[in-house]
């Protein structure tokens, strides 16, 4: 085995003197090819410089122009979009809270805007890609849920997302209810149930257990109708739906 030696040494043998100076040779020849490799690898970014460059500049320009779409372009259009809905959701508001005789009208003002304000179909299709058009569409959905139009109903609820548990509970249900006028009970009682997924409360979940077990019942499935009806008997006793239940407990034995 070799041995390292120090500088100035000299050879006793001859044939350490031939071992030393293999050492030396290969060692030569080591940093003979990393010279190599680092000419190589010189000449490789000098040959391609102009596309390394034009890489880096593209990345720039993609942070640049994302940067400057947020702060000159999706702030200033989100910010106008939150004043813009503030009209249509008082319209909506006032024919959901205080029912009267002009309800049907208040909606339809909510979703087509007067009096050069958006309703919130404008705000849907004029600031799209923001929070605030993604809120105008689940208020377009209710709206249409109330003037008792279904299915116009289900495609604004559908396109509503939310990390919200009771927005996102009522959009669903609001799709279930849709669903249930139109006679598609099915499909109903699927988002109730999805409704209820969105996470426990006490609000919206044992108004979604109710009418689960409610449709559960009409398509004849008591057993999932009992579970519906129990759960709220047992984990939503002092809920308005728990005032009558017992009685849908006995339909669904």
């Amino acid at each position: 085995m070799a041995t390292y030696k120090k500088r100035g040494y000299k050879p006793k043998t001859k044939e350490e003197e031939v071992e030393i100076q293999e050492q030396e040779s290969t060692t030569a020849e080591v940093f003979n090819t990393l010279d190599e490799g680092a000419s190589k690898s010189e000449e490789w970014v000098a040959n391609n410089q102009k596309a390394i460059l034009g890489v880096i500049g593209v990345i720039a320009i993609g942070v640049l122009g994302y940067l400057a779409y947020v702060n000159f372009v999706q702030n200033p259009k989100t910010a106008q979009a939150n004043n813009e809905i503030y009209y249509p959701q008082q319209y909506l508001d006032q024919a959901l809270n205080n029912p009267s005789a002009n309800k049907d009208s208040l909606l339809t003002l909510s979703l087509n805007g007067s009096e050069g304000k958006y309703g919130f179909l404008g705000i849907i299709e004029n600031y799209s890609g923001t929070p605030t058009a993604n809120l105008a569409s689940y208020s377009a959905g209710m709206a249409y849920l109330n003037l008792k139009n279904y299915k116009e109903a289900i495609n604004h609820l559908e396109d509503f997302s939310t990390d919200n548990v009771t927005l996102g509970a009522l959009a669903k249900g609001g799709i279930g209810d849709s669903f249930m006028q139109l006679n598609q009970t099915e499909d109903a009682l699927g988002y109730y149930e999805k409704a209820i997924a969105q996470g426990e409360n006490d609000f919206t979940t044992p108004r979604y257990l109710y009418k689960a077990g409610v449709a559960a019942l009409e398509l004849g499935k008591k057993d999932k109708a009992l579970k519906f009806f129990e759960r709220i008997k047992n984990d939503f006793a002092s809920s308005q739906e728990a005032a009558t239940i017992d009685a849908f407990i006995g339909k669904a034995k």
